[in-house]
């Protein structure tokens, strides 16, 4: 089983990685959050490996974070919840954010990740939240303002994924200041975005 790769990005893009390693080229599926933490092209990384085997299928999932592999392995524990729906949820809530919500029983910030109804949330906490030693979460992020919300909400229904739409709002706000419009921050959003 493969338990960690070390090697060279050939390719990226946000739902997978191609890492070559001792000359071997494996196709990595992830998260966006390892997604936006991985260097360019060309430069070595490390990820943590979830290898997934089934009778038809083998399957690599990477993550940046040991946390968030052990995190993505207890939600394929879930009955009804399979490595995709792992990495779609992975990617639509910070790990941090999701061990809250599962302590707390806060369906809501469940349900408003894709894929995921009510039924799916309550079996989450259902089998879950006694399943969090050692993922503590981190500190509350900062709260964010209307205006960063209006427009992380605007980027979103543009058809952006909404976690690299927030990296990208604070990285405007703290070029443009927190005095800037909401136009001024939504411009310089888009700049960012499409780089």
């Amino acid at each position: 089983m493969i338990a960690h790769l070390r090697g060279r990005i050939l390719e990226k893009n946000p739902s997978h990685v191609i890492l070559e390693a001792a000359g071997v080229g494996y196709e990595v599926t992830i998260s966006v959050p390892s997604f936006s933490g991985l260097p360019a092209e060309g430069a070595e990384v490390s990820l943590y490996i979830h290898t997934h085997v089934r009778e038809d299928t083998l399957a690599l999932y990477g993550f940046l974070r040991r946390e968030e592999k052990q995190l993505f392995e207890r939600l394929i524990g879930v009955s009804g919840i399979g490595p995709k729906l792992a990495i779609t949820v992975l990617s639509g809530i910070a790990a941090d954010a999701l061990v809250t919500a599962l302590r707390s029983n806060d369906l809501t910030a469940l349900t408003r990740i894709p894929g995921v109804g009510k039924k799916t949330a309550e079996r989450m906490v259902l089998e879950l939240r006694d399943k969090l030693e050692g993922l503590a979460a981190a500190p509350a992020p900062p709260q964010t303002s209307r205006m960063e919300e209006d427009v992380v909400s605007a980027l979103v229904n543009l058809g952006y994924q909404r976690t690299p739409a927030e990296h990208a709002v604070r990285r405007a706000l703290e070029r443009a200041g927190n005095a800037a419009s909401f136009e001024q921050v939504f411009r310089q959003t888009m700049t960012l975005m499409q780089k």
